[in-house]
């Protein structure tokens, strides 16, 4: 089985370059199922019902999130509509939707699980904990099971990583944007890496305007982002997973430009 992980999706150009790019990619490496994170889909805050509708226009199977899935009450409102839509599950009970799901791939179930670091974010439940209970009770049902973890800090999903590794098959980090250049097949087989990267305009800061960012960033005052343009890339990974065993055999950096011309 081969899943494809989209980074994170910023905003109208990361939906356009999303709906650009992913059919053919899809098509072309034989992806049967796409995972993408989508807490930054509308304005580079936060769900709305047509930037969610478009990313599963496009192809994308489960959606993801984080911390900025709170910031439109619309997309709020869609966390307990919307199947497909995950926020983090270590959320407190009796948060709005729901942290994890079960997805059926040729005949195969894959567990998809949605995690949020603790250091420099929100102080909320232990991740380790709540995935650790998470995976074990998907284990009823599959022994395919895929962890997006958003968090901050490098070293923290680099714990989790050896943490889960061997009941996991595969742990992506998002949150930073940033792509990191660790991918790899951890001891017990799970396929890993820090930082999908992002899914937009690679022309500013972290998919928004690089001169607010730095007017933020030398006043010390707030200043409102706005999505930058031009550069427009579609970054994750591809992870093959044997689905005799639930382990991954091969992960694969993604990193797509699409020249809009």
């Amino acid at each position: 089985m081969r899943i494809l992980f989209i980074a994170d999706v910023v905003g109208k150009p990361g939906r356009q370059v999303l709906q650009a790019c992913l059919p053919g990619l899809r098509h072309e490496r034989r992806a049967d199922l796409v995972i993408a994170n989508g807490e930054n889909l509308a304005g580079g805050y936060g769900v709305t019902p047509p930037a969610l509708k478009a990313m599963f226009d496009a192809g994308v199977d489960v959606v993801t999130s984080g911390n900025h899935i709170w910031d439109r009450r619309e997309g709020v409102a869609l966390l307990d509509e919307e199947a497909r839509l995950l926020r983090p599950a270590n959320y407190p009970p009796g948060t709005p939707g729901n942290g994890s799901c079960l997805i059926e791939v040729d005949g195969a179930k894959v567990g998809v699980i949605n995690l949020q670091g603790r250091v420099f974010m929100t102080p909320i439940d232990d991740p380790f904990r709540i995935g650790r209970a998470l995976v074990d009770e998907l284990r009823a049902e599959t022994n395919i099971t895929v962890i997006d973890f958003h968090a901050e800090a490098t070293a923290e999903k680099q714990a989790f990583g050896r943490f889960i590794d061997g009941m996991a098959a595969a742990v992506v980090g998002t949150h930073t944007h940033v792509a990191t250049a660790d991918a790899r097949i951890l001891p017990g087989g799970t396929a890993y890496i820090t930082d999908l990267g992002m899914t937009g305009s690679h022309a500013g800061v972290i998919g928004f305007c690089a001169e607010k960012a730095i007017q933020r960033t030398v006043s010390g005052r707030r200043v409102r982002f706005e999505l930058a343009e031009g550069e427009l890339r579609l970054q994750g990974a591809l992870v093959d997973v044997d689905v005799a065993s639930g382990h991954a055999n091969r992960i694969e950096r993604l990193d797509v430009e699409w020249d809009r011309e």
